[in-house]
């Protein structure tokens, strides 16, 4: 409940370590010029598995991913908190899909039930990036639902990315490019003739939104494994350290104060 995650993060915040967070935070945020903050921010939440082995041995991995999904949701409260407009979480990769059924199917039921969650605050709207053919029928189905559900909400844009992959993403576009204009009755030499950047951008998963001005990855990896691969071209990137369910606000508002003081140059 998130009534309850509320009250546990003001009776953390009132322990003596919990104080001293909360006058760093307050210096952090003093710190960030609010002219300089992203518009749309995207997290690679990595860490959730190694975090359930070392905090719940014995337990299964959904510990570890629901420790995740819980973290996300306050995520997307912080991004709200200071004006991000639009925040995109990847949840599960394409390559993930790969693993046994047995460790999918668990992790499938939490990111359901984050889509839902998150749709049902009545605050945020949710969208679904990647491809969904892939899914369980069901799964894609209440994930459509929290989609639809939610589409008149006018807050925080949140894109829950699930079954998404970079290259999956670039063949989706140009296939829905292609059928388009062959609607129009074109032919293939005529769209390659023709063919721009902005046709392509178009069809992707995020078509009309800001690509992503800030990319958090947690864990320690430094790789981008194909994570929003033509948005992210002039993305700034940040590293951190801690496994995902252990990221703190501390942590966000340091990712925010970086990308701030850092002089963006788009390829210039």
């Amino acid at each position: 409940m998130a009534w309850r995650d509320n009250v546990r993060d003001w009776a953390d915040r009132l322990r003596p370590s919990g104080l001293l967070y909360s006058t760093y935070e307050t210096r952090l945020l003093g710190d960030i010029d609010p002219q300089r903050l992203p518009k749309h921010v995207a997290v690679m939440a990595d860490g959730n598995r190694r975090w359930a082995r070392l905090n719940a041995p014995g337990s299964e991995l959904t510990v570890g991913y629901q420790a995740g999904a819980d973290k996300l949701k306050q995520f997307v409260v912080w991004c709200d908190e200071v004006g991000i407009k639009v925040v995109t979480l990847w949840v599960l990769s394409t390559d993930n899909l790969s693993r046994a059924t047995a460790e999918v199917a668990p992790l499938l039921d939490v990111i359901d039930r984050l889509a839902g969650d998150l749709a049902a605050s009545g605050r945020w709207r949710v969208q679904i990036v990647g491809d969904l053919d892939l899914l369980p029928d069901a799964v894609a189905a209440s994930l459509r639902r929290a989609e639809s559900s939610s589409a008149e909400a006018t807050g925080l844009h949140v894109n829950i990315a699930v079954a998404y992959g970079g290259r999956t993403e670039l063949r989706d576009a140009v296939r829905s490019l292609l059928q388009g204009e062959a609607r129009k009755g074109r032919t293939l030499a005529e769209v390659a003739d023709t063919l721009e950047m902005g046709d392509i951008a178009g069809h992707l998963y995020t078509a009309g939104q800001p690509d992503p001005d800030l990319v958090i990855r947690t864990s320690g990896e430094q790789r981008v494994s194909g994570f929003l691969m033509w948005q992210s071209a002039h993305s700034e990137f940040y590293f951190c350290e801690a496994l995902w369910p252990d990221f703190r606000r501390v942590d966000f508002l340091r990712a925010l104060r970086a990308y701030s003081d850092r002089e963006r140059r788009y390829g210039r």
